[in-house]
């Protein structure tokens, strides 16, 4: 008789000798599976919870973002106008030949401005602030009595949609020494 087969007359004998001890083992191994089976259900549900979340999360920002491509074109359309605009002599903006124009450039701009302030588009402010390389992209350093670092010129303007970065403002910085 080998090792095995003494075990399993042992199991059969204490089986045998004490069916509410082999009942209470069963009741065990279940109790064991249904607490598996109840961890499994909850992380499953907590699982589906977090994909549920993160579905909405990229749905809001899909909705938020998504004119991002569109901004940036546009943005080189409001910079000509401006450019356009800061060309025009102070002679030529009191002309009543062009008041028209000049009225009709300004309407334009500022019917833009609103355009861009519902989307959530917004003008970085940069002039004699210090560099931040999360908005600024710096350009060049020039000499200047401002503290190094700070910035004494901006060549582009640079805009944020919503809280994320559309532009980086191109900008000249103070010198150091």
């Amino acid at each position: 008789m080998t090792d095995t087969d003494a075990t399993e007359d042992l199991r059969a004998d204490t089986a045998e000798a004490s069916p509410e001890l082999a009942e209470h083992d069963r009741a065990a191994e279940l109790e064991a599976q249904l607490a598996e089976a109840k961890a499994a259900t909850m992380y499953a549900q907590a699982e589906i919870q977090n994909v549920r979340r993160r579905a909405e999360k990229e749905t809001q920002d899909a909705r938020a973002y998504a004119v991002t491509a569109f901004a940036r074109d546009i943005l080189s359309v409001s910079d000509n106008l401006e450019r356009a605009l800061a060309a025009i002599p102070a002679e030529l903006r009191g002309d009543e030949r062009f008041k028209g124009l000049v009225g009709g450039l300004e309407a334009t701009g500022r019917e833009l401005a609103a355009v861009f302030a519902r989307n959530g588009i917004t003008r970085i402010e940069s002039a004699g602030q210090p560099l931040d390389p999360n908005k600024h992209q710096a350009m060049m350093e020039l000499p200047s009595d401002q503290p190094a670092g700070a910035i004494v010129q901006e060549m582009q303007a640079g805009y944020m949609i919503k809280d994320r970065l559309l532009r980086p403002a191109m900008v000249g910085v103070a010198k150091a020494g």
